[in-house]
């Protein structure tokens, strides 16, 4: 499996729409940095926020999960309370190639204030809005900018195209939009 260059994700973003709307160079204008890097895709987060709140002192659970336990918001700026998280969403709709998996790891800038941020890998035959999950782990409250760089994608390639997709086995999470909550 090799990682594969800002050449190669160009040309795919471009001729193939990989990704979209497509960057073709970082953007770092007084803002976190996003666009197309050597060997990656610093992705943006939309401004469409559900940040979590635990009011009705539920309990999380993945099998059933509770939407109340999040508070909607469209902003600019998602401030994220202290020890808690927000998901929210790129920017950019993903279409991930047959033979290509993809990794998402968090801004350096957001790492440095205790701010992770969290993503299970994009799937070959995958394509959607990439939910993403920001956890503060600070006693602070924590702010999180709309469409500013969010996280980072690597794209591997691997030896031969996969026996079953993620598009073939039509997963939960396919063609996603928005920012989606857990399924089972």
């Amino acid at each position: 499996m090799s990682i594969l260059s800002d050449r190669w994700i160009r040309e795919n973003a471009l001729s193939h729409g990989m990704i979209e709307p497509f960057v073709e160079s970082q953007r770092r204008d007084g803002c976190i940095s996003y666009g197309l890097s050597s060997y990656g895709y610093d992705a943006r987060v939309a401004d469409d926020f559900k940040i979590f709140t635990n009011v009705d002192s539920a309990v999380v659970d993945p099998k059933n999960f509770d939407a109340n336990s999040f508070v909607d918001r469209k902003t600019d700026v998602c401030v994220i309370p202290p020890n808690s998280f927000a998901l929210a969403r790129t920017v950019e709709y993903f279409r991930v190639p047959r033979d290509v998996l993809v990794i998402c790891l968090g801004k350096s800038t957001y790492a440095r204030c205790g701010i992770i941020v969290n993503v299970t890998p994009l799937e070959p035959g995958w394509e959607g809005h990439v939910t993403l999950e920001f956890s503060n782990t600070t006693p602070l409250p924590a702010k999180i900018y709309a469409n500013e760089g969010a996280c980072q994608f690597l794209f591997l390639k691997g030896n031969e195209p996969c026996e079953v997709s993620y598009a073939d086995r039509a997963g939960k999470y396919m063609g996603q939009r928005g920012v989606t909550l857990p399924r089972i």
